[in-house]
């Protein structure tokens, strides 16, 4: 009995990729296996038969889960299973989703599930570059309305050459890597970060996915020609439309709502505007007409603002806010606003506002990282948080969102690759981006306010970054287009591209671009990344004015972190049993020492709350793990241990003590050691030399003080020189 069909494409990693259909969970509207290596994902997607009543838009959800037995692994944390999304599994569920969402007819409003699951793993083949190939095939077999196919693969440079899809091992050596979506046709999505690319490095890696992806479509279409159901799709009839409401809110409303787009005003202004217009439209109808009309008068004016946006644009280009096409908006930085902080910036760019917040910390607080596919330690971090004040509303501030997840994300690919690590960076790094403001590109506001920040903080950044936001407004009619930089927040709802570009002088270190109209020629991408370049050339000018390098030293206030390499062998002696050891090492001079192994050695590091602290505990260390020679008519000063009636028990350097003889404390007779020590006191004393019996060293304090005048020494008695210790002495020593 046959199960199911396959198709297998060879493309990549020189593994080839199986998408098989029917075989496992067939209820489902559409079902696929893909598999590569050992690692398989199984993608379904489920559509309802109807829209639900009042929904204008496409209710699309992607789930994207890794199981922790597709690599024989137990969860970590308490309840040893799968719990909520890790940030890994949001930002692939949504790439997914930013590939899938375009291609859905505008008219669909069903709800819609697409659940992406990886079920098998192995260590070199990667699932998030093979799971919007996976949710593509789901749709591709299904018979849900989907202007598909569409795929993604990853590609790399490794080694100088371009790979699609390469393994794990390969994949950290390369200097540039993205996650891109199309169809046959056109690019729909790009997402990825490089190690300071030029623009044409990026189209040709950009062109280079596009025909493994059109290989992808191509067995897609061939896998659903083997489903009678994928080739008729589902009827279905979400919207009502009324021709003569459409053209009636047109002809009343278009040549104000233009106006309007005309004036120039600020967001708030121009949005009470727009506003206004329908309001008035609705006034105009009656009771019951508007009653039963609003939604649709809603929806047909909708376009009337966006066609009016676009139309200024294309026509005159002008924009909402007066600004020509390549304009940047007014720039405003100040930095060390926080001084509670280890270093801090504001970047204000027209009516965009991050206030980015940057804390230095050691190793015990890098973010763990316990995934099925990824295991370890991070060192850099980056928050983003976008409170509902920023853009003027009032609604609950719960969990943080997706989006917030994923702007954070970009922020921090488009900073890393200019954070400098190992001995040029001891510190765990934490940066924190508070949208304030937003109308436009508020990722990008976190990139220039991170790049101050963290050069407030005194972090050496191999070079400072900026961001840009680009978009694009098409008139398929003409085949005119219009290209803009640094875009407001209706010009990204109402227009064809969000672009994103982060980079230094030098190139790119990341980029995000969605597509939401058919087709982006070579022509176009070329021209939006050399007007990008300028636009974010002309902001980081405008950044280095506020700050232009990094500062010298971290803040007064600021942790200092040292490492100090070891002998594996005397890790134990520097903790101590129990720990002893390295908890006085701590208490005493108010540090954090934290001590690991790395090939075979010991690594230390002490994290104190300044400079003398720091050295403190650096030379404690020092003594044990190297410790120095005790020399003959040196002085020292060390804490006294223990106090016998013959003297006092004094340690020179640690693990090395002395006994200083009661009538070496001072000139004068002391008759208890107590009239001038007592245990804990920190003493300095010279070394006078080394028993040759018991192998103890000698001590004197009063070789360093002045000896009275008149002094005579003491006759050879029992107060003064003696053949030999005193019986309590030698059973002592």
């Amino acid at each position: 009995m046959q199960l199911g069909f396959s198709t297998t494409i060879e493309i990549g990693n020189g593994k080839p990729i199986t998408i098989e259909s029917g075989k496992l969970a067939k209820q489902a509207d559409g079902s696929v296996v893909v598999r590569q290596g050992n690692t398989m994902l199984l993608a379904t997607v489920c559509s309802a038969r109807d829209a639900k009543d009042g929904v204008d838009f496409m209710p699309l959800t992607v789930e994207y889960k890794e199981k922790y037995a597709a690599r024989g692994i137990f969860p970590g944390g308490f309840f040893k299973r799968e719990t909520r999304p890790s940030d890994h599994e949001i930002l692939i569920s949504r790439l997914i989703d930013r590939a899938l969402r375009p291609l859905f007819p505008d008219d669909y409003h069903a709800d819609t599930q697409v659940a992406v699951f990886l079920i098998s793993a192995d260590e070199e083949s990667l699932p998030d570059q093979l799971a919007g190939l996976a949710a593509g095939a789901c749709l591709a077999v299904s018979d849900i309305p989907f202007n598909g196919p569409v795929s993604e693969v990853r590609v790399a440079r490794i080694d100088g050459a371009l790979q699609i899809n390469p393994t794990k091992t390969d994949l950290e050596r390369a200097d540039l890597e993205m996650i891109v979506a199309g169809s046959t046709k056109e690019i729909i999505m790009v997402e990825g970060e490089m190690n300071e690319v030029s623009e044409d490095v990026m189209i040709e890696a950009i062109m280079f996915a596009h025909l493994a992806i059109k290989k992808q479509c191509e067995a897609l279409n061939e896998l659903a020609s083997k489903f009678p159901k994928a080739a008729k799709k589902r009827e279905y009839s979400h919207e009502s439309n009324d021709e003569d409401l459409r053209k009636r809110v047109w002809d009343a409303t278009y040549a104000k709502a233009y106006a309007v787009a005309k004036s120039g005003g600020g967001k708030d202004e121009r949005g009470a505007g727009f506003k206004q217009i329908e309001e008035e439209f609705l006034a105009s109808l009656s009771d019951e007409e508007r009653a039963e009309k609003k939604s649709l008068v809603g929806r047909y004016y909708h376009d009337v603002e966006k066609e009016a946006m676009r139309r200024m644009i294309i026509d005159e280009g002008m924009r909402l806010d007066k600004r020509n096409t390549t304009q940047i908006r007014p720039i405003w930085c100040e930095v060390d606003y926080l001084p509670g902080a280890h270093g801090s910036a504001i970047f204000t760019r027209g009516e965009t506002q991050s206030l980015t917040t940057v804390t230095l910390g050691g190793t015990q607080d890098e973010q763990d990282i316990d995934g099925v596919i990824f295991k370890g330690s991070e060192k850099f971090l980056l928050h983003y948080n976008f409170p509902p004040f920023s853009t003027g509303e009032a609604r609950p501030m719960r969990a943080t969102s997706r989006r917030e997840i994923g702007h954070g994300n970009l922020a921090l690919r488009g900073l890393k690759p200019v954070i400098p690590t190992g001995s040029e960076n001891p510190y765990t790094v934490r940066v924190v981006s508070d949208i304030l403001e937003s109308n436009g590109s508020s990722s990008m506001a976190t990139v220039c306010a991170g790049t101050l920040a963290l050069m407030d903080a005194g972090i050496q950044l191999r070079r400072p970054v900026s961001g840009i936001a680009m978009g694009l407004i098409t008139d398929k009619k003409t085949g005119k287009y219009a290209i803009l930089s640094d875009i407001l927040g209706d010009e990204d709802h109402l227009g064809d591209m969000d672009f994103k570009v982060v980079g230094t002088a030098n190139g790119i270190t990341a980029c995000q671009m969605d597509i939401k109209v058919d087709g982006l020629s070579e022509e176009i991408l070329r021209n939006a990344l050399a007007q990008a370049r300028e636009g974010r050339l002309h902001i980081l000018g405008e950044l280095l004015k506020t700050l232009n390098t990094s500062r010298s030293e971290p803040k007064a206030h600021a942790p200092r972190i040292e490492y100090l390499e070891v002998p594996q062998e005397v890790i134990g002696a520097i903790i101590g049993p129990g720990g002893k050891i390295i908890q006085e090492i701590q208490r005493t001079t108010t540090t954090t020492v934290s001590i690991s192994e790395k090939d075979g050695k010991g690594i230390v590091e002490i994290l104190a709350a300044n400079k003398q602290n720091l050295e403190d505990a650096l030379r404690m260390i020092k003594n044990i793990a190297f410790p120095p020679q005790v020399e003959i008519g040196e002085v020292y000063k060390g804490k006294v241990r223990s106090i016998m009636p013959y003297g006092a028990f004094v340690e020179i350097l640690p693990g090395t003590d002395g006994l200083l003889h009661v009538s070496e404390l001072e000139w004068r007779r002391i008759d208890k050691v107590e009239e001038v020590l007592k245990e804990g006191d920190v003493v300095e004393f010279k070394v006078l030399g080394k028993d040759p019996k018991n192998g103890k060293y000698k001590l004197s304090r009063k070789v360093l003080l002045p000896k009275p005048e008149g002094y005579v020494e003491p006759a050879n008695t029992e107060r003064g020189e003696r053949r030999g210790p005193r019986k309590e002495e030698a059973k002592e020593a």
